[in-house]
Parts: structure tokens; sequence; C-alpha cells
């Protein structure tokens, strides 16, 4: 590659090669490295542009600029290249010529005499998190006697009182609750949101509302037929919708068709997209021309056209919040930390790729490149972060998504946590294998989560599987982050053949699971559910060789079952190895348990099948067991006997 081009490259953090998933050199095409520096407003289809950008930052570099927003650390100083003032968030200005230690965290503004920077300060770390162990729940598949065909807050509150009171578990960790677009369909995967900002209508228990505890009974009456059950062994999200959204319009007519007082700009922003969703359909980008922005000519008016929508969309969503903190309020007083699923984007057609257009690579999408479990690289058709545009706008729609989450949770997980570091951006109309890393500034990115999570009082969990760079688990672990521990993955990469590594020595900062929602369940692992199923749908070439391949890995842990003395002589049951693979979890050093109910009750099927969209019923599988099931079977018991034994 060009000298001059790889230096540009590098100058704006686009990678011109990077190490794959077996450590091997890859080469990035230099057409996609000048397709994504254009993407990023950076000209370099020319040698001539390319100099020239490189003359303007050189140029940049000898005045002396400052990055848009610098990171610091409350027990470090940081050296400036010019004077400047100091203002804080209280307004307080003083004069430095360097950033001291000894700041308080927070954030602030940096004034020069020709240049305005934001300045984050953050904690070095979080405090140490306590030993525990908890639960992983998909809410939309929880279901019991009073929710609406799919999981709800109210079964969530339930559940946790439930397991705080009389189990002492620590913890629930959720699927993400974004927003949905509220239009059908309604996309039932977690992690293609509308909105990462808001959350999810759909997970509401309409019953426990305060406008439906005020309704006559007549109206109560026409509410409680609206409600669908589960039907076919599958969640119907569209009918699960329709039937809560009739349900919300009818307490908000019979409630006086309240129009919120206290909303903020950002709520009556989503607010107006869900109106226009309404009108316009679903995908903005085919709106008139004058809507397909917040600040675009024809939006105001419209909002004044569907003002009751706009005030009932608004109202639906501080319903949403005010379930989501009562759940948070009820699980702590039983000791419970709530843990809310931050995705890793949002869809480009919902609320979020509407609203936040300025800060956002809208036409990328990113993925994965090409590995052994997908050799055509993957293309999750999610939109990222723009770094430039986060660096000059402080950061705000980072920190202020960071904030909506933590408002109601006292633990966030961070799916591909490795996207704080970097993102395979796929420029549009490339295929996945057509792409390359972009990369984030991590000090910065790390400093706003921990200062957000530090005024939260919340831990956070990095989802750090795959293809990961040291340096991600290292700066999880620096900032008291904890990682990702699972049962199938965790090996001993230091002993031949890379056997199963003994619980007892996996990393003290991580989080033990058996599996993930894109994993085999413990009991599908076993009974090799998960080939079956991909043989089923035509997903793997060689059967034969994937069948001997789990029957490998089965006995191997089985063995690592034996060792650990945790199954007498014989063949054991399948029911029996569930449960010891539950007490290799408590056996180990991970600072946080977390065990699904998949596992606990014998699911063979897994939530998600990667790489599959309509051939496998993704995040509808609706849990084989109620959750009044789920307090009286004696599984559930047993498992939780040898979790608290040996925590």
């Amino acid at each position: 590659m060009d000298t001059d081009l790889a230096r540009l490259a590098a100058l704006h953090g686009v990678a011109t090669e990077y190490r794959d998933g077996e450590r091997e050199r890859v080469v990035i095409d230099p057409d996609v490295v000048v397709r994504v520096l254009g993407l990023l407003d950076v000209d370099a289809s020319s040698p001539g542009a390319v100099r020239d950008a490189l003359a303007a930052a050189d140029e940049r570099a000898r005045a002396g600029r400052l990055p848009g927003t610098i990171a610091v650390r409350t027990d470090r100083g940081r050296p400036l290249p010019v004077p400047g003032v100091l203002v804080g968030e209280d307004g307080t200005r003083r004069e430095v010529t360097e950033l001291p230690a000894g700041l308080e965290p927070g954030w602030y503004r940096l004034e020069t005499a020709d240049q305005t920077a934001t300045v984050v300060v953050a904690p070095p770390a979080l405090p140490e998190p306590e030993r525990a162990w908890g639960w992983m729940l998909q809410l939309y598949a929880l279901h019991s006697a009073a929710s609406w065909g799919i999981g709800d807050l109210g079964d969530l509150r339930e559940f946790t009182t439930w397991t705080g009171a009389e189990h002492g578990a620590g913890a629930v960790l959720l699927n993400p609750l974004h927003a949905i677009t509220p239009v059908p369909p309604v996309q039932p995967s977690p992690y293609t949101p509308s909105s990462r900002r808001f959350g999810t209508a759909l997970a509401l228990r309409i019953t426990d509302l305060p406008a439906y505890r005020r309704a006559d009974a007549a109206t109560r009456a026409e509410v409680d037929a609206l409600r669908p059950l589960t039907a076919g062994g599958r969640i119907e999200h569209d009918r699960a919708w329709a039937a809560k959204r009739s349900a919300l319009e009818l307490l908000w007519r019979a409630d006086g068709r309240p129009e919120p007082t206290d909303a903020d700009d950002d709520l009556w922003e989503f607010a107006t997209y869900c109106a226009l969703a309404e009108r316009h359909g679903a995908r903005w980008s085919r709106w008139p021309d004058e809507l397909r922005s917040p600040s675009a000519p024809g939006v105001a008016r419209a909002r004044a056209e569907l003002a009751p929508r706009v005030a009932f969309h608004a109202w639906v969503q501080q319903q949403v919040q005010a379930q989501l903190v009562e759940v948070q309020e009820a699980a702590r007083e039983v000791g419970v930390r709530i843990v809310h699923d931050l995705a890793v984007g949002c869809d480009p057609e919902g609320a979020d790729g509407w609203a936040l257009q300025d800060v956002l690579a809208m036409g990328v999408r990113i993925g994965a490149p090409p590995d052994a479990f997908s050799q055509q690289g993957q293309d999750w058709g999610l939109p990222p972060w723009r770094p430039d545009r986060l660096a000059a706008t402080g950061y705000a729609a980072y920190r202020d998504m960071l904030r909506a989450l933590l408002r109601q949770a006292d633990g966030l997980r961070i799916d591909h946590v490795a996207g704080l570091w970097r993102l395979w951006w796929v420029p549009p109309g490339e295929s996945a294998d057509r792409g390359t890393y972009v990369h984030y500034d991590a000090e910065v990115m790390l400093a706003v989560l921990t200062l957000e999570a530090h005024r939260a009082g919340a831990l956070v969990i990095g989802e750090d599987l795959g293809t990961v760079e040291p340096e991600v688990t290292e700066g999880l672990a620096a900032h008291r982050m904890l990682g990702s521990s699972v049962l199938w993955f965790t090996r001993d990469v230091d002993a031949p053949g890379e056997p199963l590594l003994a619980p007892r020595r996996w990393p003290e900062d991580s989080v033990a699971t058996i599996s993930t929602h894109d994993l085999p369940t413990a009991a599908g692992f076993l009974t090799a559910e998960h080939v079956r199923a991909r043989a089923e749908l035509g997903l793997l070439g060689d059967v034969a060789a994937e069948e001997a391949r789990a029957a490998q890995e089965r006995a191997e842990l089985v063995d690592m079952i034996r060792a650990e003395g945790l199954v007498g002589p014989g063949e054991p049951t399948v029911d029996e190895l569930v449960v010891a693979m539950h007490a290799l979890l408590a056996r180990s050093r991970s600072r946080l348990v977390l065990v699904s109910p998949y596992d606990v009750i014998g699911e063979v099927r897994q939530p998600n099948l990667p790489g599959t969209v309509d051939q496998y019923p993704n995040w509808r599988l609706p849990l084989a067991e109620s959750l009044e099931e789920l307090r009286a079977d004696p599984r559930v018991a047993e498992v939780v006997r040898v979790l608290r034994d040996e925590r």
C-alpha cells in the first residue's frame, strides 16, 4: 500500500491491515481504505488529494490543536500545548496551563485562545465488584398467568423479588430492552432496536399502569379483553404489540389524553418520530424530504398536526420508564442488581438513525471480517458512531445514551465491547469481506463509560468473546469492568491442544456463564441439538464432521466434570450433567456467575441461531415453563442449592 495513504489512514484510525482469528496478517484493499476515508470526509481519491490531506493534518499538529474531547483520570494530570480556562459543570472557571491531578469526576469545558474542547474527568476504575451469582434472562421469553403473550416488567419484578428473597441471588442480566418502532412488522431481535435511548413499550405490564387502576370497571374490562396468549409455541411480537397499543390508547383516552409536562427535548423528538412513522411508515429514508431529519423544515409543522399522537407516544414512554424504575427499586429491596444490556448498534431506519444522523456513519454497516465461523464475514446492518463527530460534539450522544440506560439499572453489559476500541466498517454496496476496521479513542470511550457508571453506582460487563485484541480484556480489567467467561470457550491456550480450562483458573474479573443467547443451551450441547438444527436447515457442509466434533467436545466436558468429582461412576444423565455444569460455574474464580433458565430446565433450543433469519424462530421462543412452573420446579431448587453451596 502507498506509504502516504497508509499514513493518512493511520491518522484517522482507518486500518490498512489487521490480524485475523488465527493471528495471521491480512492486508486491506487500498480501494476500501480510500472509500472509508471518504466516509469520514477525508479525500484520498488521488495522490494529490492524499498529499493535501496530510499537509492539512501536519498544519493542525504544528498549531497545537487539541482533540475535540480529552479524557483525564482523577489521579493523573495531563499537559496542555497551550494555556486555557477550565470551566466546570457548575460554571466555575479556573486558568490552567495543564489539566491537574485531583480534579473532581465530571464534565468540563476547556477554552483556549482559538478553540473549545470537552474534558471528561473519570475515576481510574470502578469499585471492585462483589462476588455474587444471579440469572440472565431473555425477558420476552418469560411468561406468567398475567402477561400478554410476551414476558413483561411485571414478570421481571416477580422473578427478581422471588429469586432475591428466597435464593439470595444478587443480579439479573436482561436482554436489551431498547425501544421498538411502533408500527408493524415489529423487529423481534432486541439487538436491532429503533432506539437505544428509550425503552420498549412491549415490556409494559398493562394492568400495573396507574391509568388502569384509575379506570372505571367498563374500561378495565375492555382492556382485559384485549389480552393475547402465546399460541403455537411462538411469541408473536406483532400481535402482542397490537394488543398493548390498543390497550394503551384506551387508557390514555380514559385518563383524559394527558400530555406530559416534564418531557425533555429528546423525548419529544422520539415521540415525534413515532407519530411520523405511524403516518409515513417505519423507514424514514422513504419519508418526504422535508421530514428526513429532526431539523428538516416540515417536522415542526407535522408535529403540530400530529400533536395528539406525539403526546400519546411521549406518555407511553413515560410509563415505560416509570415501570423500569419500579422494577429496579423492588429488586434493590431484596439485594438484586438489575443489569441492562446495551446493543452494539441501532436500526438505521429507526428513531436513533433519524435523530442522530450527525454522529452516525449512515450507509455504513458494522459486522465482522471473515473467520472460521463465517467465511464471508458478517454484516449486522447497523450504522456505527463516527469517531470524528463524537469527538467534535463532546461525546454527548454516547454519554446521553449511557445515562438513559443507567437511570434504571444497577449494571450495564456492553455487547461487543471491542467496539469501544474498533469496529469493522462495511462501506455502502460492499459485501462484508470488503470492509476494514475503524478505530475509536478507547481512552475517551472508557472514560465516559467509567464516569457515568461511577455516578450511577453501576457495575459494567463487557462481552469480549470471539476475536478480541489483548488490549480490550486488559482495558476492561484496568477499569474494574468484568469480561466474559463462557464454559464452551474458556480454554488453556498455553497447553497442547488448548483443552478446557478448569473454572478455578478462570479470570477473576469476569462473568461466568455456561452459554450465551447465540450458543447452544446446556441440554442442546449435550444432545448435539445445535448440530441437528443447523443440519436440518442446510447450514452445515460436512454434517458427520460436525457430529464427531460435538461428540468429542461433550466427552471433553464430561471428563472435566468427572475430574472435579461432580458425577459418580457410570454414564450420567443429561439432568445430572446440567447440575454438574452449574457446579463447575459456581467453583470458578469469576466474581459473578450467571445462570439461564433455559439451561436449568433442560431447554434444548437456543434463543438465536446465528446465520438464520426466518429459517429459525430467533427471539420468538418462549420458555418451556411459565414463571409459576419455574418457582415449583425441583431442578431450579437443585441448581440454586448447588450455587449457594459452592459460592
